[in-house]
């Protein structure tokens, strides 16, 4: 590697090891490297400004951003929260099940882990400790069960992800579909056996009258997905339409049929949604440079040419590319994985025949791993927090359930059919 490319990588860690944000890690190693080949960073900001302004793609993301922000400011999640308690009934570790039900269902809505882990985990863990279950254990899988808001659509990852590979985004939300159902179900039947061995409480029993209530109420909400994948598939809208148009009906939802938020509260979603994209903004930005960084030196070629010097079995190659990017999740923020190092490895899975919307999932499953992850998982905090839970106990409860998502991990890296099955359908590979 040359010495224009170390030196950039050297200012990133520094910066990073002070504590800087990652968007200003990111930007400072991008600055050093231009003045250090005597670029004209005026005219690269410049450049860097239209690229953006040009790819609609990422307009998608505040869409999102701001769908999940006022889900999470209205009484949305309680109605979700009250159908999913009616919907399993009252077989035994019930809350336990709610939990995993509730997260398939708010992940096509939010697209956002953290959203999942801080919003409606927030109702999930309290609901479990008045019912009498540990305080680890529903901080655990609640923490767990976020990691599937990112792979089901929409996906704020997924649509940062198609920026950086040029992906379909249409392609990466169908190929997430079926591999985050079967997060679920492996989920679920780890909640089967937790909750037989440990004696967990039985939901409550529920007329078909009450039933009907509770999915009455909430219907409106549950119409956003089917907004978003009508619009997508039915060829009436672009995934960034869908996403506005998705965020205007969750506005109106809140504000007009369910009354649970006003004009002020709105006001407050629109901020932390502009707060947010900004940040992703100009870690976009500052990717740029790193691509164009990568490639002028040729470190994605040094790099494919080392590996595929190794071995050239394609099976090892993804292990060892899985092995990497979990160890990788339990120590740094998703942004560094998906900035710095995807573009790193993706040459590679493409010269070896592996379709970047399969990539593109196994990638963004394993960031949500390490966000489970001891010792460093952003969710594993949030539900620590949120449950006053140990985090040490915390991090031995989910180990568990981290092996039950790695297991799905390795069975959709070797079964790419599980991916792409609902792409080749749709025409997107």
């Amino acid at each position: 590697m040359t010495q224009a490319f170390l030196v950039p990588m050297i200012v990133l860690i520094v910066t990073f090891l002070f504590g800087l944000p990652i968007a200003l890690d990111l930007i400072c190693s991008a600055v050093v490297y231009l003045m250090y080949t005597g670029r004209d960073i005026g005219i690269v900001a410049e450049q860097i400004c239209q690229s953006i302004n040009q790819n609609y793609t990422i307009l998608a993301v505040p869409m999102f951003v701001l769908m999940a922000e006022v889900m999470n400011s209205s009484s949305i999640s309680n109605r979700l929260f009250d159908f999913c308690k009616a919907l399993v009934g009252k077989r035994r570790g019930a809350l336990a099940y709610v939990n995993v039900l509730i997260s398939l269902i708010f992940s096509g809505m939010s697209g956002s882990a953290v959203a999942d882990a801080s919003g409606i985990g927030l109702i999930e863990v309290k609901a479990m400790k008045d019912d009498g279950y540990d305080d680890k254990f529903s901080a655990a899988l609640t923490s767990a069960t976020s990691t599937v808001g990112p792979i089901i659509p929409p996906s704020i990852p997924l649509v940062i992800y198609s920026t950086i590979s040029g992906a379909s985004v249409g392609g990466l939300f169908l190929g997430g579909i079926t591999p985050g159902v079967i997060l679920s179900a492996a989920l679920a039947v780890y909640v089967f056996f937790v909750s037989k061995k440990r004696g967990y409480p039985p939901g409550h029993d529920y007329t078909f009258k009450q039933f009907l209530s509770f999915a009455w109420k909430a219907v409106p909400a549950l119409l956003t997905p089917v907004i978003l994948f009508s619009g997508i598939y039915g060829g009436v809208m672009t995934p960034t339409e869908a996403g506005a148009a998705a965020a205007l009906y969750a506005v109106i939802v809140a504000m007009f049929v369910y009354r649970s938020i006003d004009l002020k509260g709105v006001v407050q979603a629109f901020k932390r949604t502009a707060l947010q994209t900004g940040v992703i903004t100009v870690m976009t930005a500052a990717s740029v440079v790193m691509s164009y960084m990568v490639a002028r030196e040729g470190v994605s070629a040094a790099i494919a040419n080392w590996v595929l010097g190794i071995t050239d079995n394609k099976a090892l190659l993804l292990l060892a590319i899985n092995l990497v990017f979990i160890v990788l999740g339990m120590f740094l923020d998703v942004s560094v994985i998906q900035y710095v190092f995807v573009p790193l490895v993706l040459p590679i899975v493409m010269d070896l025949g592996v379709s970047v919307v399969h990539f593109g999932i196994v990638i963004v499953l394993n960031m949500m791993i390490g966000l489970s992850s001891p010792p460093f998982g952003m969710c594993l905090f949030i539900s620590s927090s949120i449950s006053g839970a140990k985090l040490a106990s915390v991090s031995k409860e989910i180990l568990p359930m981290v092996a039950v998502l790695i297991v799905v991990l390795l069975l959709i890296t070797y079964v790419p059919d599980l991916v792409m099955w609902l792409p080749r359908i749709a025409g997107y590979a």
